[in-house]
């Protein structure tokens, strides 16, 4: 039996909760469909889900095409939660994307695509919703090759479109032979020579699927069915299955975390290479903390049931490892990826509503971040406030409504604001000796802060000898600046600096005679630790930092005579185009907005574009903040930029 991990990813609506229905339908799994309308669905089992009618959280459900398993994890369709989408995309054998034949390309549909090109993940693609007025074929084909820069090879033809009587015919045409050219000189050769028969047509359609260098295109219906028996035999024959040897040591990854009945935590994970059992223990995550498998959960036949062991190329269902994070490796790392989409640009603070317990409310935040880390959870300790990082409003929403349904708990939030960074201008040092001028501390600390590109993230450095003094306090200098470097002089992270200790020194260990260790006369961890942020926002104030906002590129398409009526608001949301372009009807521009208005963006388009402005938008880079504003963010830690606030605020946390 071969194993196929298959994600099915779209644009929200274009139907793909409801196509994993029909191919558990037509694999004989269940007996009746579910309706994303009724809510009763296989894989939206969340409250919230089925409310909304979308798709939330990644769910994955198994069945067999012949000799093949396929675990089929469903995906979100919107933006805000791409995180999910992420998580998915580095455990996937191959794709489908849905794509609507009414609404057509849309933005997250290029999203995806990119991304999905860029992994080389073998892709089919499925128009869905023939059946539905305004249903489109060949336009449809010609955006998927224009708007997606895609190879696409058509495997049939659809006929009664936009009627409940439209079907599929499976069938390649000569512009298969036209795309595949391309790639086989030989092919075009025996085409050339009329010596091509369909099956080596067909033997190089597949070849090329399963390098991700063509994508295959299906039409049909996931309501009527029309087209589905094309689409399985696709994935069953051009799709490549799981490999992976069972017997070399463990590798593996966490894409999902949630927790179970009594409270536990349960991992979902592929497992890319050897066999891991129940009662194993192995190394995961980044510092390597180590669990035992205490149980083991298969998917197949539609359901998960439990094993003693899950072999290379499944997902399972993991119990046992307390400290697991989403994105952990299991065993043997394997070459990362990389992030595949950029990260939340925005931030809310949660406002607890009347008689919500804010230690409740603090641990169901927590426990939604350890389902999804890009959330961010914040905590000031000082104002007691908690804060969340989102992509978006409708994200925002679900946050709300996920812990009123699942905790009980009642929330309101405030504005949403932009996630901004701080980034040093200058070169800038500082130090603070051993019982010299008012250092409280028994350590010296020096440190010098200096610029480093964008995206290169912080460098700790070293210019004195590392037996200078005992590697615990070299390593709590590093972990604090890194902590530290959380919150700049405006309250920002510091993402990309070189931090370099210049001076270093301690008083080793003593007593008085014939007594115990005495703390008044030895330095410790903690007097490195009570230092280090000092000197290192001194170095910081000395370098000078400037406030960056998030920057969002953006793509919009809307007729051409709108055009006059676009570029005054862009202009009030202080966006910037950069190309204008006409195509027919037709105008695009793209450019550069602030993520701040992005979403009055969104709102103000559908009016001005007489609802058929269509926007695409993502994080692209940080830019300086306009000039005259200078975004600062309340502190949420001990405030070492006021040295008094900060010793006192230090002596009341650690109780002297």
């Amino acid at each position: 039996m071969h194993l196929l991990n298959l994600g099915i990813l779209a644009h929200v609506d274009a139907g793909k909760t409801s196509l994993t229905e029909r191919l558990l339908h037509s694999a004989g799994v269940i007996d009746e469909i579910g309706s994303v309308d009724a809510g009763n669905t296989q894989t939206d089992t969340l409250a919230l889900e089925r409310r909304r009618g979308i798709t939330i959280k990644s769910a994955v459900v198994s069945f067999a095409l012949d000799d093949v398993t396929v675990n089929l994890i469903d995906t979100p369709g919107h933006p805000d939660f791409i995180a999910e989408v992420e998580r998915v995309l580095g455990v996937l054998d191959g794709a489908v994307l849905v794509v609507s034949a009414v609404e057509g390309v849309q933005a997250q549909t290029r999203v995806l695509m990119r991304t999905l090109q860029r992994l080389r993940i073998p892709t089919l693609v499925f128009v869905n919703k023939i059946d539905r007025r305004g249903a489109r074929d060949t336009a449809v084909l010609d955006a998927l090759a224009r708007r997606l820069a895609a190879a696409v090879v058509p495997m049939g033809t659809a006929g009664g479109l936009g009627t409940r009587e439209a079907h599929f015919v499976p069938g390649l045409g000569p512009s298969a032979v036209d795309v595949l050219a391309d790639h086989d000189d030989a092919l075009l050769t025996a085409y050339v020579e009329d010596t091509l028969s369909p099956e080596r047509l067909y033997a190089s359609l597949a070849d090329r699927t399963r390098q991700a260098l063509v994508h295959p295109v299906y039409f049909g219906s996931a309501v009527t069915g029309a087209g589905v028996e094309a689409l399985t035999d696709g994935i069953r024959e051009l799709l490549p299955t799981a490999d992976g040897d069972p017997h070399e040591p463990v590798s593996g990854t966490v894409f999902k975390v949630e927790r179970g009945p009594a409270g536990e935590k349960v991992a979902y994970a592929r497992i890319f290479s050897g066999t891991l059992r129940t009662r194993d223990r192995i190394r995961f995550g980044e510092a390597g903390a180590e669990g035992r498998i205490t149980g083991i959960s298969v998917f197949g036949d539609g359901t998960d049931s439990r094993a003693d062991a899950v072999p290379a190329g499944r997902i399972a269902k993991l119990w046992g490892l307390t400290d697991i994070r989403i994105g952990d490796a299991l065993g043997e790392p394997r070459r990362a990826h990389g992030r595949f989409f950029a990260p939340p640009t925005l931030e809310t603070v949660v406002v607890p509503g009347d008689g919500t317990d804010p230690r409740a409310l603090h641990l169901a935040l927590t426990r939604l971040a350890e389902q999804d880390p890009l959330i961010g959870l914040r905590h000031d300790e000082v104002r007691h406030e908690l804060s969340v990082s989102l992509y978006g409003e409708v994200q925002k929403e679900v946050v709300q409504a996920t812990l009123a349904d699942e905790h009980g708990l009642f929330v309101t939030f405030r504005e949403t604001t932009p996630l901004c960074v701080e980034r040093p201008v200058g070169t800038g040092s500082a130090a603070e000796f051993v019982k010299k001028g008012d250092n409280p501390f028994l350590a010296t600390v020096g440190l010098r802060v200096d610029p480093a590109p964008a995206d290169a993230g912080v460098e700790f450095r070293l210019e004195v000898e590392l037996g200078a003094m005992p590697y615990a306090f070299f390593k709590a200098v590093e972990d604090t600046v890194r902590e530290t470097l959380g919150q700049g002089l405006y309250g920002w992270q510091v993402p990309d600096c070189t931090v370099t200790l210049t001076h270093c020194g301690y008083w080793p260990r003593q007593s008085h005679a014939h007594q115990g260790f005495d703390k008044s006369m030895s330095s410790t961890g903690a007097d490195f630790r009570g230092l280090t942020p000092l000197v290192l926002v001194e170095a910081l104030r000395r370098a000078g930092t400037e406030v960056h906002e998030p920057m969002h590129r953006f793509r919009i398409e809307a007729p051409a005579d709108t055009l006059g009526a676009l570029l005054p608001v862009l202009s009030g949301l202080r966006a910037v185009p950069r190309t204008t372009g006409t195509r027919g009807a037709s105008c695009v521009l793209e450019g550069a907005v602030p993520a701040a208005h992005v979403h009055a963006l969104e709102q103000q388009l559908p009016g001005l574009t007489r609802g058929e402005g269509e926007l695409e938008s993502a994080f692209d880079h940080y830019a300086p903040a306009a000039r005259g504003t200078r975004p600062e963010r309340r502190r949420t830690d001990l405030n070492p930029l006021n040295r008094r606030e900060y010793l006192l605020n230090l002596t009341r946390r650690v109780g002297i």
